[in-house]
């Protein structure tokens, strides 16, 4: 029978991304134990794979760039239950298909740290969409670009993931 970790750590990189990218082998360097997991094709196609990642574990702490982040937003207002908390970067919460849980809030606690300067995903828009959402929210406003280029790494991901 498989051991489940206690707090299984999961990264969910980007739509043009991998677990090859950069926030995946930083992760991989810093958190060995994280599950960094190759995602393509459509939002449905990647949540089903999500999911069968998923499926079983609880206290599970997520991380999710860009398109990760709408997934890992996805996954936690269908799977309240199974999470410790979320790390969102530059979350991509104005696609439509977060529109059904805009009326939806959460109490669990939820990180997003989101560039100033991203021209990609608009900043204004997305915190004032997570704080109507996520009840137990740090917002971070970086002076930075969509990919968190310069900040990213200065982050202090082990006091935020402990």
């Amino acid at each position: 029978m498989e051991k489940i970790p206690r707090n299984p750590i999961i990264f969910i990189h980007g739509q043009e991304s991998s677990s090859q990218g950069t926030k995946g082998r930083f992760f991989t360097q810093l958190f060995p134990e994280m599950t960094i997991p190759d995602f393509a094709g459509d939002i449905p196609t990647r949540m089903s794979k999500l999911n069968e990642i998923l499926v079983g574990k609880s206290e599970i702490i997520m991380i999710g760039s860009s398109l990760g982040g709408l997934m890992a937003s996805l996954y936690v207002f269908q799977n309240q239950d199974t999470i410790k908390k979320i790390i969102l970067l530059a979350p991509a919460l104005n696609l439509p298909e977060f529109n059904p849980y805009l009326s939806e809030t959460l109490a669990l606690p939820v990180f997003v740290f989101h560039g100033k300067n991203d021209e990609v995903i608009p900043s204004q828009l997305i915190q004032t969409i997570a704080t109507k959402g996520f009840t137990n929210l740090a917002f971070t406003l970086l002076d930075d670009d969509h990919r968190l280029t310069k900040t990213f790494t200065t982050i202090d991901w082990p006091k935020i993931i402990k």
